[in-house]
């Protein structure tokens, strides 16, 4: 069977997941992290890609991103990609691939997803054993909503701006949903939609969305479901 296209559609809300090839490490430290995010600030400036949040962990990494055209996000990534494999082999003295194949990614409908993402997002170390509390980890972009750090690689959403009229009303506000954390059930939408490609909304914006692109946008009924393995997504 043909591999299934990604779906990208400019104006629209896009989680991305990228793993590192058969699970292995791709930040081995404090450098490998501030690299990938300056390869992530500069594209994402240069191909015109909005970054709404992020988290790098050890072996893969998301982002939530809005791109400006259809063939905004699959530049910064392949930008972002070969440079970053490049310095990391070099860094590291060490040659071959270190992706596990292409990134994945899917859209989201903005006013159901974005803020659950977001947090989503924010809790992948927590869950993961690695902190406490999401403030405490220093590679994802909680600290710049809460409003501890200032983060050029991010750009606000329209969604964020609406939890608040000042800074102050809006950082507590997301503190709250971060706090409150989302349930499991959708923790696992959030991460199945992205690995398969289907894109993840209400009816009425699928149909909006299947109006806009030839590619299906839901998985079909007919067939055997495809099995999407999430469980090293944490």
């Amino acid at each position: 069977m043909a591999r299934l296209p990604r779906l990208t559609l400019s104006g629209h809300l896009h989680h991305v997941i990228q793993r590192g090839n058969n699970r292995q490490p791709i930040f081995q430290d404090g450098e490998d992290f501030d690299t990938m995010l300056g390869l992530l600030a500069d594209n994402a400036l240069q191909h015109g890609v909005a970054v709404h949040a992020y988290v790098l962990m050890d072996n893969h990494f998301h982002l939530l991103v809005t791109p400006s055209s259809a063939d905004a996000l699959p530049q910064m990534m392949q930008a972002v990609g070969r440079r970053y494999v490049q310095y990391f082999n070099r860094r590291h003295v060490r040659t071959g691939t270190l992706w596990e194949g292409r990134y994945r990614s899917t859209v989201l409908q903005a006013e159901r997803y974005l803020l659950p993402c977001m947090v989503y997002l924010d809790l992948n170390p927590v869950r993961a054993g690695l902190v406490a509390n999401a403030a405490d980890y220093p590679w994802s972009s909680h600290a710049h909503w809460r409003g501890v750090r200032n983060d050029r690689l991010l750009t606000p959403h329209a969604l964020y701006w609406a939890l608040g009229n000042t800074p102050f009303a809006r950082e507590a506000a997301y503190a709250a949903l971060v706090q409150a954390g989302i349930g499991s059930l959708e923790q696992t939408a959030l991460t199945a939609s992205a690995l398969s490609g289907w894109a993840l909304g209400d009816a009425e914006f699928i149909e909006g969305l299947q109006k806009q692109t030839p590619r299906r946008v839901v998985q079909g009924q007919a067939g055997r479901p495809k099995r999407v393995k999430i469980s090293e997504e944490k």
